[in-house]
């Protein structure tokens, strides 16, 4: 069973519903106690940093993750999902995140369109499962305004350009991440959420 983290902020049923849709179980959950009863997590996330970070304590998700982290279960983030498992965020204030990965999350600034909103393709880095059987270039779809920097080396597997290079994929041991929106990217972001399951 995955478990969808719901800490207040998250396009949760459209998630669920890319699951379903492979004849994969889940549930949707706000309990510390559901979600660490699962075999893998998935946290997505559409909002700002210090809310999410301050739901996730609030109802004790922050440390059901970071454990399930260190017990070796796979887990997912998506968008702020993703941004949430770095060190730090300067969205809104400064942040602490759940530390998952090294790295923080900076502002997209310069003379692109912000937030960044549409299809983009992905340029490979550094093999991932996630990655397996995939071809390079294929589109995706993002909406954000932030980006993670200075991550650490070997993390990111992927990457898009947009004006910036953008970490779109990023992966350590059994921690996973797309700042993009794998249920929102047809049949390409279905074969990364089936690689993901693959995983398990």
């Amino acid at each position: 069973m995955i478990g969808i983290v719901d800490y207040g902020v998250g396009n949760l049923n459209s998630v669920q519903n890319a699951l379903n849709s492979m004849n994969i179980k889940s549930i949707i959950s706000s309990s510390a106690q559901e979600i660490s009863k699962c075999r893998s997590i998935i946290v997505p996330g559409v909002g700002a940093f210090p809310d999410a970070m301050e739901n996730m304590k609030n109802s004790g998700l922050d440390k059901v993750i970071k454990e399930a982290a260190k017990e070796g279960k796979p887990i997912l983030g998506i968008c702020l999902g993703m941004q949430l498992f770095f060190e730090e965020s300067d969205e809104v204030e400064k942040c602490q995140g759940l530390g998952l990965l090294k790295g923080n999350i900076i502002k997209l600034e310069g003379s692109i369109k912000i937030p960044h909103m549409g299809w983009n393709s992905l340029s490979f880095e550094t093999p991932s499962p996630l990655l397996s059987g995939i071809e390079e270039n294929q589109y995706v779809y993002f909406v954000h305004s932030y980006y993670a920097v200075n991550c650490e080396d070997g993390i990111i597997n992927a990457y898009s350009t947009y004006e910036k290079k953008i970490p779109a994929i990023v992966s350590r041991g059994n921690i996973f991440g797309m700042q993009f929106h794998p249920e929102k990217s047809g049949e390409f972001g279905q074969k990364l959420l089936k690689n993901f399951v693959e995983v398990i």
